[in-house]
């Protein structure tokens, strides 16, 4: 075992399939050149001493300790799941957190931690050959299942896979696109976002809808992409469950669509950003997951070029991605939403994947 290892692992924008991954539609995500970093130095003890630096918050674990399931820290709930494919610490390190991605904003920092540190865990103490869909694996099973997070499995596969992927969220497959984008502004507002409770009650909202035309609809597929233009199946809910079935369908179409755009041998990223509009406006309209600050985000960031605009993660609060195919527009774009008072704007590009290595 080396002495001093650094884990790193990228952050990750939605660019389609926001609300969707949940209900098994498909999603449109990649990864922005944002890292978190752990780095670990041995100590010679049998704890783990782990200090978040951007949090100034110092925390230890006993490699021996019994990690209860109704523990809430997902490093601890890492060891316990872990433990279950024969990745068993024998050794103390002092871990060292940080991060360039903005905390509690929709670029799934706690995703990255995850992913960095069952990366470094697997690396450490087993034998296990690691892939990325292991580490996919792995760290929704600690995030989702065993945490019970609301969310789907769009940030761990995305993190762990380390490019622009289609991932079909049901079946699991994934197909990944190497095309070069454009510059990723993004603006992070002043309210954090909002997870569990939004998803709960989204994810809720959206299911019931989904059972209730299934129930009177015969051989009703969410997967149709004719649904979109069946309004009659609206006609069975009540009112206050429209909205997020128009969503769900609608933006599953949208999804696909610009499925069939990434998979073109030249990606026309002008259809792309009208389908980041639209998708943007079911977030706005049906599902309410903006706030005003975010309607001003985007709006200021339309009205100085930038092509496409949305929301990014589950909402109430977090953070916009607006595209700009020209280097003076977005620094534009990043001096004005900075001017609004916003926590902090800046340009991202396309990430690569986890990185392991040693000093």
């Amino acid at each position: 075992m080396q002495n001093k290892i650094i884990s790193k692992a990228p952050g990750r924008v939605c660019l389609f399939g926001d609300h969707q991954d949940y209900l098994g539609l498909p999603i449109i995500a990649t990864t922005i050149d944002k890292e978190i970093t752990i780095k670990a130095i041995k100590n010679n003890t049998e704890k783990f001493k782990i200090f978040k630096k951007d949090l100034n918050i110092h925390d230890s674990i006993d490699i021996n300790q019994n990690i209860s399931s109704d523990e809430k820290d997902f490093l601890k709930i890492a060891l316990k799941v872990l433990k279950k494919y024969n990745c068993i610490p024998n050794e103390g390190y002092d871990i060292e957190i940080k991060s360039e991605i903005p905390i509690n904003s929709g670029l799934s920092s706690s995703s990255a931690l995850i992913v960095a540190w069952v990366n470094f865990l697997l690396t450490t103490f087993s034998d296990i050959s690691i892939s990325p869909r292991l580490l996919a694996d792995l760290s929704y099973e600690i995030e989702v299942k065993e945490m019970n997070g609301s969310g789907g499995k769009m940030d761990q596969y995305t993190i762990a896979n380390g490019k622009t992927i289609f991932l079909d969220t049901k079946s699991n497959e994934i197909e990944s696109f190497d095309h070069k984008l454009c510059d990723m502004i993004i603006g992070v507002s002043n309210k954090p976002k909002d997870t569990q409770g939004l998803l709960k009650k989204l994810k809720e909202n959206a299911l019931k809808s989904i059972e209730i035309v299934k129930d009177k609809v015969t051989n009703f597929s969410l997967y149709d992409e004719g649904n979109i233009r069946n309004i009659s199946h609206l006609d069975y809910l009540e009112d206050y469950l429209k909205p997020y079935f128009k969503a769900a369908v609608g933006n599953y179409k949208i999804t696909m669509d610009a499925k069939k755009e990434f998979s073109s041998s030249n990606l026309n990223i002008n259809k792309i950003s009208d389908l980041m509009n639209s998708h943007h406006n079911y977030l706005k309209k049906d599902l309410k997951i903006t706030t005003s600050e975010i309607d001003k985000m985007i709006d200021i960031s339309l009205e100085n070029g930038a092509i496409g605009c949305k929301i990014v993660g589950s909402g109430g609060g977090g953070s916009i991605v607006s595209l700009s195919t020209n280097s003076n527009t977005s620094n534009k774009i990043v001096s004005k939403l900075k001017g609004i008072g916003v926590k902090d704007a800046f340009i991202a590009r396309k990430g690569s994947g986890p990185s392991i290595y040693y000093e």
